[in-house]
């Protein structure tokens, strides 16, 4: 299998699942966490992270454009603003917002995977902000879209905490539905 077909056919069916969990997200909850132990995102911070943890990353690698103001780079920041503390993140308003927002994001991650090529995704090496060691582009890219399900993991987890009724089938994406509002 190539890269840009293993890169999109994980990112549809990723995108795909956490969109579904995100149709159990009662609104009313986005300033809930979990109540023991720190550090921990709310839902409405966990789903503002959703809107960029896979597409806007794809972006960075790709092209050099993090999303950053003129001027500030990855490397510029310091350790705490790179990855802040749960407290200082930003948070959702609108579970409908974040899904629109989330659909953007998983367009600009195709677009730009489609962009960069098979030959770029294959062999060039690239480093980032966060780890200097050096890794194919795809394999980068994977990592993203491991790290959106590292987060679609938890946002199951939040729901299940939450008391609303997801299971394996929903953590998986398998056909099962939120319920009608």
């Amino acid at each position: 299998m190539r890269w840009t077909e293993l890169l999109k056919s994980e990112i549809d069916t990723t995108y795909a699942t956490v969109d579904g969990l995100l149709g159990f997200v009662d609104e009313s909850q986005l300033d809930w966490k979990p109540p023991s132990g720190s550090n921990w995102m709310t839902m409405g911070q966990l789903l503002q992270h959703l809107t960029s943890a896979c597409g806007g990353t794809v972006r960075g690698f790709v092209t050099g454009d993090w999303g950053f103001p003129e001027g500030v780079s990855p490397e510029s920041l310091p350790a705490d603003e790179m990855l802040p503390a749960a407290e200082k993140m930003p948070t959702a308003t609108s579970v409908a917002d974040v899904k629109s927002r989330f659909a953007e994001d998983k367009e600009l991650a195709l677009r730009v995977i489609t962009e960069a090529g098979e030959e770029r995704l294959a062999n060039e090496e690239t480093t980032a902000p966060w780890d200097p060691t050096p890794m194919f582009l795809g394999h980068r890219l994977l990592g993203m879209v491991g790290h959106l399900a590292n987060h679609k993991a938890q946002l199951f987890y939040y729901l299940k905490l939450q008391g609303q009724p997801v299971n394996t089938m929903h953590f998986y994406g398998m056909g099962t539905k939120a319920p009608a509002d």
